[in-house]
């Protein structure tokens, strides 16, 4: 396959990728989504998922990193990820990081020279040049195009169209006395994205979105999380669902209310336990406040009486952690 040049709006893969990013009904169709920026495309890599078009701007990309604007794609015979990478990223993006003292790792098979490539990944190099691996799609358009397409600003003139993978709960591998946030009819992208980083700050187990109102891939969602998205196993299925599997692992249902409810801080976080939160308006369904084994309140000491969800998850995680961490 050859590096494709583009630098028309009106290309018909520029289209796709923007009503990806527009439609949920087309990511559900295609199985596609669009992640932007080298952080979050790392994450999403070291996830385990797979790329398939890879928008990149040899310009921007260059200059982000302060060095020059190379519009050659080369062949590198090895190139030095930082760190303790995983195999997923190793094989399919690495960045122009110093290796770890005493370390090389070399380039995986299938890369080829010159302007084709054949099956596996993509591989950032040195400031300005990208190689490419096996399968995956290579559009270099211009800067004015990138500004273009970009959904959001300072994404490093990268982006990539991505394979989703929808989890379900038989996919999640349960560490002893697991911590997991559920939502319940989550309707705002840029709230659940904020409850994934507080979870991933947190070293939680995963995140259920229960009856969401909002699809997982979509461009907020995945912005606000920073990548946690991809950093943490998130499941949408539905309340009967999360209650039955919470119930038959033995983990302990605490629902976020303000009626017949405990302090928070007064009760015991230090088993398997699944935080319950609702949404603001209504809060939580009768089925969930039915199944709790506690029901859990955070003090209200002003005239208002209900905080922002990513808020309380934040609050309720955290005091998950203290108890899980005091001597």
């Amino acid at each position: 396959m050859v590096i494709e040049q583009v630098t028309s709006a009106q290309n018909p893969k520029i289209k796709e990728l923007l009503a990806l990013q527009e439609k949920s009904r087309l990511r559900r169709e295609r199985g596609l989504f669009v992640v932007e920026g080298r952080r979050e495309l790392e994450h999403c890599l070291e996830a385990g998922y797979t790329l398939d078009t890879v928008f990149y701007c040899p310009a921007i990309y260059g200059s982000v990193l302060g060095g020059q604007d190379s519009r050659q794609l080369r062949r590198a015979d090895r190139f030095t990820p930082s760190g303790e990478c995983s195999p997923q990223l190793s094989a399919a993006l690495a960045f122009d990081r110093p290796a770890p003292s005493g370390k090389t790792v070399t380039e995986p098979e299938g890369a080829v020279r010159g302007r084709e490539h054949s099956p596996e990944g993509v591989k950032l190099s040195a400031p300005g040049t990208v190689t490419a691996f096996s399968g995956v799609r290579i559009v270099e358009v211009t800067p004015e195009l990138y500004n273009k397409i970009a959904y959001r600003g300072g994404t490093e003139g990268i982006m990539a169209e991505v394979r989703a993978r929808n989890l379900t709960l038989e996919d999640l591998a349960l560490q002893p006395d697991p911590l997991i946030v559920v939502l319940e009819s989550v309707e705002k992208p840029g709230n659940l994205g904020a409850v994934l980083r507080s979870a991933d700050a947190a070293g939680a187990d995963a995140v259920i979105i229960c009856d969401p109102l909002t699809d997982l891939y979509n461009p907020n969602l995945i912005r606000s999380s920073l990548g946690g998205i991809f950093t943490v196993p998130c499941v949408a299925t539905d309340s009967p669902a999360a209650i039955a599997w919470l119930k038959a692992h033995g983990i302990r249902i605490l629902t976020a209310q303000l009626q017949d409810s405990d302090w928070y801080y007064d009760t015991d976080m230090r088993a398997g336990t699944a935080i319950v939160i609702g949404t603001e308006s209504t809060g939580l369904t009768d089925s969930w406040r039915a199944a709790a084994d506690a029901h859990i309140r955070i003090p209200m000491l002003g005239r208002l009486d209900s905080l922002n969800a990513s808020v309380s998850a934040a609050i309720l995680l955290f005091e998950a952690v203290r108890q899980r961490h005091t001597r």
